[in-house]
């Protein structure tokens, strides 16, 4: 297995949730990757180079907020990105 930042998988699975409460946002490749970078840029990383690493990474998190940091995070992100998109004016994906 390869090093992997425990957050940025846990940010990618929060996305949508935080996407359907917000309604006529860009859902297009490059919006969610712009999303996802900022959001991740706000966050402190967490590696694991295991499944099990993984496993206790996201279950030490839990102790942490982290989830509520991510939502935090992603809110602000989807804010961000949406009031300046980067994409091509007609391929707005929703």
């Amino acid at each position: 297995m390869k090093i992997i930042n425990v957050v940025e998988s846990m940010v990618w699975e929060a996305m949508d949730s935080v996407l359907d409460q917000k309604p006529g946002i860009c859902r297009c490749e490059k919006c969610r990757t712009d999303i996802a970078a900022y959001a991740l840029n706000q966050l402190n990383p967490r590696y694991a180079t295991s499944k099990l690493g993984e496993v206790l990474v996201k279950t030490a998190s839990l102790d942490q907020n982290i989830h509520v940091a991510i939502l935090v995070a992603l809110t602000e992100a989807v804010e961000i990105v949406s009031a300046n998109p980067r994409h091509e004016k007609g391929s707005i994906s929703e």
